[in-house]
């Protein structure tokens, strides 16, 4: 990880501090109101549907470290692995773009498969 950090890796770094210790009010004061996410669902549109989203796997969410993380004036890339309830090893990683302070699109990339077994072997 670089130590020289950049206005968007700041906030994207305090964003992920914040949802990943499980506080999803303080993570949300870094998102946009008017925020486009880009998951392996599909196109979220505004904060509200951003929080219904994070918020289900941020409540399962068991443990997360940070592998990476670079960033520039605007765009910061952010990967992890995250111990969920269900699977044991879910790695994503997050490319954010940031404004005024605020996260104002997100592409989130990480593999749907594991979470989909685990309901498979759960249901």
């Amino acid at each position: 990880m670089t130590e020289k950090h950049s206005p968007a890796l700041d906030v994207a770094l305090a964003y992920h501090r914040a949802w990943t210790g499980g506080d999803m009010d303080k993570a949300m004061a870094y998102i946009a109101d008017d925020i486009v996410c880009d998951a392996p669902a599909g196109r979220l549109e505004g904060a509200s549907a951003y929080r219904a989203f994070m918020g289900p796997f941020v409540q399962i969410l068991r443990r997360a470290e940070l592998l990476a993380a670079f960033g520039d004036e605007q765009t910061a890339v952010v990967v992890y692995d995250t111990e969920t309830v269900p699977v044991k090893s879910a790695p994503g990683a997050e490319c954010v773009t940031v404004r005024d302070g605020r996260i104002t699109y997100s592409r989130f990339i990480f593999d749907r498969l594991p979470f989909e077994q685990a309901r498979r072997v759960d249901g």
